[in-house]
């Protein structure tokens, strides 16, 4: 049976990193591409693909059912690759129910859809489910997240999350739905958008704007380099025992202040500015409601089972991250000054 692989929020951060990973590595896969194009989404990020012979677009929304059970019928999808989400917690926070509608009932239609089309003949069939580390919560100063942590969601955004895995595993337990099931640690790198910590203090540093910490800056997080990440699911999908779930850590903890500490020193060196002069950005602000403490991701499973590993250290990785949006500024300018949605509207 040749693999027909739906991939949602494939127009996203490592949604687009992924598509370009598999149709480049299975030529002889069919890849579906379905993003609804949100602000998040842009198709500058998956442009080199149009050319592909075995890649397609398509522009729709996960939590539309019809056109979703439509896209399984008429492609005859027999694997999924769930990644569609809105992921930033501070939306989360002023707007829960848009994760709601998207994280929760997105992920069932997308379930439904695979149980109806699928019917019960499962043999080569797949549904993975990426997630995240936040779904089990905040760590103290020890200690690392492990598959079996009990979830334990402090945000709307991990809370919608973990009711979405709950709902992957409940398909399984129910239907016989061949499943897996991915947390990972923080994503950085290439492509990311501009309201996430790295390519904001980036795009700040170039522009000489102030660098926003929340708190004190001492809240902790595990980073994963986005390449990575994408090599880690393609494993997970291949080699990955039904019915599990996978941590994917990179290994990498570091304190947010620490972390914005080493961009603002990264960028004056790449930029020609005297050492410590980009520092005198950070200004800290109120800290955020429900701030989780700590994350750190205990992936030897993962590396233990099947054999995935990190392949960078993060100080290797933000080297890279900065080379390339110092190389595409006008990527970044399109987000920052809105041109993306503007091409959105006018082509799709």
């Amino acid at each position: 049976m040749k693999r027909k692989i739906l991939i949602t929020g494939g127009a996203g951060f490592i949604g687009s990193h992924l598509v370009k990973l598999m149709v480049d590595k299975y030529p002889n896969y069919d890849i579906y591409n379905l993003d609804k194009l949100t602000y998040a989404g842009n198709m500058a990020n998956i442009d080199s693909l149009e050319s592909s012979a075995n890649y397609t677009f398509l522009k729709g929304d996960i939590c539309d059912e019809n056109f979703v059970k439509d896209v399984f019928v008429k492609y005859k999808i027999n694997g999924v690759i769930h990644l569609a989400a809105e992921s930033h917690v501070d939306r989360s926070i002023s707007n829960p129910m848009e994760f709601v509608i998207t994280n929760v009932i997105g992920t069932v239609n997308l379930l439904n859809a695979a149980i109806a089309t699928w019917k019960n003949e499962f043999d080569n069939k797949l549904f993975y489910h990426v997630s995240t580390d936040e779904v089990y919560g905040s760590l103290g100063n020890e200690g690392l997240f492990k598959e079996t942590t009990p979830y334990d969601p402090k945000s709307p955004y991990s809370a919608s999350k973990a009711s979405s895995d709950h709902f992957v595993r409940a398909y399984a337990n129910t239907y016989n739905l061949p499943i897996v099931v991915s947390n990972c640690s923080n994503n950085y790198g290439p492509n990311q958008f501009p309201e996430k910590l790295l390519p904001l203090c980036i795009n700040n540093i170039k522009n000489s704007k102030p660098l926003p910490i929340y708190g004190k800056g001492e809240n902790i997080r595990d980073w994963l380099y986005v390449e990575d990440h994408v090599n880690a699911i393609d494993v997970v999908f291949h080699k990955g025992v039904l019915g599990e779930t996978y941590n994917i850590g990179g290994f990498n903890e570091w304190m947010n202040i620490d972390i914005v500490k080493l961009v603002c020193d990264v960028m004056d060196k790449k930029l020609g500015r005297s050492k410590g002069s980009s520092r005198e950005l950070i200004t800290f602000v109120k800290d955020r409601a429900g701030h989780d403490e700590r994350y750190a991701i205990d992936a030897s499973k993962l590396k233990n089972e099947l054999g995935w590993e990190p392949s960078l250290q993060f100080e290797e990785g933000l080297e890279k991250t900065v080379d390339w949006y110092l190389s595409n500024s006008k990527w970044l300018n399109n987000i920052t000054t809105g041109e993306y949605l503007d091409y959105f509207k006018n082509n799709y």
